[in-house]
């Protein structure tokens, strides 16, 4: 038996592509403190794809998961997606946390002291 592959799926490239160009707000500015290994010295990747899903931001050596949710995740059948969703990716062995899009904006030093707060070895 093949072992599956779970991380960039090929189809799913364009995608992954087209979201990176067009990040929201919230996406743009948390990434700003993100990339190039800024935080803790971890490397991160945004819109990473495991499975048939898209995660916002991915560290590979935390196997941490970051999502940002906005408005759209404000109502019940969004929420039951996402705990769907996020029940999937720690079944997989990853960690997932999530924050408000708002948060990322009033309180981003608190949103990056809770990120480096999942690191294994801080």
């Amino acid at each position: 038996m093949s072992k599956q592959k779970v991380h960039t799926k090929k189809e799913l490239q364009n995608y992954r592509s087209a979201l990176r160009k067009k990040l929201t707000p919230a996406e743009a500015y948390l990434w700003k403190h993100l990339k190039s290994k800024q935080l803790g010295n971890r490397r991160f990747q945004r819109q990473h794809s495991m499975d048939y899903y898209i995660v916002d931001f991915y560290c590979a050596s935390e196997k941490l998961i970051i999502e940002l949710d906005g408005e759209v995740h404000n109502n019940p059948k969004a929420q039951e997606y996402d705990k769907k969703r996020t029940l999937h990716l720690e079944s997989l062995g990853y960690k997932v946390i999530r924050f408000e899009n708002k948060m990322v904006f009033d309180a981003l030093p608190s949103v990056l002291k809770e990120i480096q707060n999942n690191f294994s070895s801080k």
